[in-house]
């Protein structure tokens, strides 16, 4: 029997400051710091279809793991926060590995501008997506129906234990814009390495805006020891 296939519409793309996956927030919503412009697509490009959503706090995005499309599948992965030994049902996770590379994000709008050389723009917080990613549709978050505050967490409910302290040299800081401070410190802060990465002699090396930002981490302590401009 011949799959079927269904076709869907880029509506919009997500414009952060991670050009590549390194150090991508592990989830929506860890990282409230973060600033984020949603820019249409040329053909959705019309402020109507904004209307009324400036009575609403927060968002869902609807989008493509872009970097993760490909034709075969797993039934099992292995989550980061199982220590990336582990497997368990895709189905179980929300790895960007699976059958239909599409993510799910809630995000909340800090703006709305309908009138930019790019059309209509949304900007929010908390994403958790690379520079450029497809959005495949955005909805309203609804707490009286999407909210569930009794809900399971399965094997998620332990938390991700690899949150660093930051030490951030005061000379090194002035050279990152203001704006952009608090968001990057809570990014190392939530340990960007890969899981089963831990050399304390390793520098790492994590893009962010137009920077590189180049650290290490031991005894639970990440150090920025260079930002590359």
């Amino acid at each position: 029997m011949e799959k079927e296939q269904v076709s869907m519409n880029i509506i919009a793309r997500i414009r952060t400051d991670f050009p590549t996956k390194f150090g991508i927030p592990r989830q929506s919503g860890l990282v409230e710091g973060l600033k984020s412009r949603i820019v249409f697509e040329p053909p959705y490009r019309n402020p109507d279809a904004l209307r009324g959503m400036d009575g609403f706090s927060h968002l869902w995005l609807i989008w493509q793991f872009s970097e993760a499309v490909r034709n075969k599948w797993s039934p099992t992965v292995r989550p980061p926060i199982l220590g990336g030994n582990t497997r368990v049902g895709v189905f179980a996770t929300r790895s960007p590995f699976r059958p239909n590379a599409i993510g799910l994000s809630s995000v909340k709008i800090e703006g709305i501008d309908l009138h930019t050389p790019e059309g209509p723009v949304i900007i929010v917080s908390g994403a958790d997506m690379m520079d450029k990613t497809p959005i495949l549709d955005i909805k309203p978050y609804l707490a009286y129906v999407d909210s569930h505050p009794e809900a399971l967490g399965g094997f998620t409910t332990q938390g991700w234990n690899r949150e660093l302290n930051v030490n951030f040299p005061p000379h090194l800081l002035e050279t990152v814009p203001e704006k952009l401070q608090a968001g990057l410190i809570k990014v190392l802060a939530t340990d960007p390495r890969p899981t089963y990465q831990d050399d304390p002699e390793r520098i790492y090396g994590m893009p962010f805006g137009d920077m590189e930002i180049k650290f290490k981490v031991a005894d639970k302590t990440l150090t920025v020891v260079a930002v590359e401009i």
